[in-house]
């Protein structure tokens, strides 16, 4: 890679990795902190125990950005040559992943309510086609490296199917269980085991290198 092509992919990654780390930290900031009148024990465990639906969706909501980053870090550390062709593809998932404290927000505060529970998740189903349109950008020749097999490329493509997948389910899910049709995103890591399982070989050793 020229020393400019290196630059540019270099501002692009760091762009990227700011935008992960702004909007992972914005989902704590619709946590307020409560205040209760009553400044007994009982008070003060009521009004947390209120804000249960807020903790739950930021945990999620930070698995699922923390997820989305991981896979965009693993998937250009396997990039020797900048192609600007990538850049709005990666702007668009950029884009939802930015929005994504708003819907979480929404979503944490009618956790019982179809229409948060359907935005939340159309807005992670929006997020993972994104991510897999990128990824199926990002991984062609002749811009990955060398030692970067078919195998490498398959398995991280099936990968990023279970984000869809998991958010289509929810979003089905939510139509008689609004609330607890989030829980299939919690097992959203064992279903990318599961597509990783899939690939014939893992390839562990370009992937190892760039996790």
């Amino acid at each position: 890679m020229s020393q400019a092509q290196d630059q540019q992919l270099e501002r692009l990654t760091f762009f990227s990795d700011a935008v992960f780390a702004i909007a992972i930290t914005l989902l704590v900031i619709e946590i307020h902190v409560p205040h209760p009148e009553d400044l007994s024990d009982r008070a003060w465990l009521l009004a947390l125990l209120q804000l249960t639906p807020h903790f739950v969706g930021f945990i999620l909501s930070f698995i699922v950005i923390g997820a989305l980053w991981a896979a965009h870090h693993r998937v250009f550390g396997l990039l020797r040559h900048y192609d600007p062709s990538i850049v709005w593809p990666n702007l668009f998932l950029l884009m939802v992943v930015a929005f994504m404290p708003f819907s979480s927000a929404l979503m944490s505060s009618h956790p019982t309510e179809r229409v948060p529970e359907w935005f939340y998740t159309g807005t992670l189903l929006l997020a993972g086609l994104l991510q897999h349109r990128l990824v199926k950008r990002v991984l062609r020749a002749p811009y990955l490296r060398e030692d970067v097999t078919d195998e490498v490329v398959a398995t991280l493509r099936r990968r990023t199917m279970a984000l869809p997948l998991m958010a289509l389910l929810s979003g089905v899910l939510a139509i008689w269980w609004p609330g607890p049709s989030n829980l299939p995103l919690m097992l959203m890591p064992l279903m990318v085991m599961l597509f990783v399982r899939m690939t014939k070989s893992r390839a562990a050793g370009p992937i190892a290198e760039t996790e």
